[in-house]
């Protein structure tokens, strides 16, 4: 006997094991869930959207003045295609750095706060679509790194 498997039913058993699991656990009588937590506490997720979490959308990520300027100033050669300054995002497109013959584009993730070389993240391609040697990566992290700390005693709020 063959089993024919169909999309259609492998996802509505899918389906039905997770409404089956979402349903309502019964109250113990000690007040207490299997796991040790109080019965309140366990029917706080009540359907399968409540494990995702909540809506945090207000949240904004905070991302390093400094770092930010650096970025733009150090690659000012290739045009800027997009920014974000609440996600720490800046989107460039392809452009020739100045005495260079072969044409980058960069995209830059600044992902926190701190002025920290953890905080940045550069990732960069030629034209042909083929990565940037982790070298020439790396030294554009430390040109806007040290621009970066440049403009920070510059600002002389230490």
């Amino acid at each position: 006997m063959t089993i024919v498997c169909r999309p259609r039913i492998l996802l509505a058993i899918l389906c039905v094991t997770m409404l089956v699991s979402c349903g309502n656990k019964s109250k113990s009588p000690t007040g207490y869930a299997l796991d040790g937590r109080t019965t309140e506490e366990s029917q706080k997720r009540e359907t399968i959207w409540d494990v995702f979490g909540s809506d945090n959308s207000d949240i904004t990520v905070q991302v390093n003045k400094y770092l930010w300027a650096a970025s733009l100033e150090v690659l000012d050669f290739l045009p800027v295609q997009s920014v974000d300054p609440f996600s720490g995002v800046i989107v460039t497109g392809y452009g020739t750095p100045p005495g260079g013959g072969r044409s980058y584009r960069a995209t830059i993730y600044i992902r926190d706060p701190s002025l920290d070389a953890r905080s940045l993240n550069v990732a960069m391609q030629t034209r042909g679509g083929a990565a940037v040697s982790e070298g020439t990566v790396r030294a554009v992290e430390d040109a806007i790194l040290t621009r970066a700390r440049q403009i920070r005693i510059a600002d002389g709020r230490l």
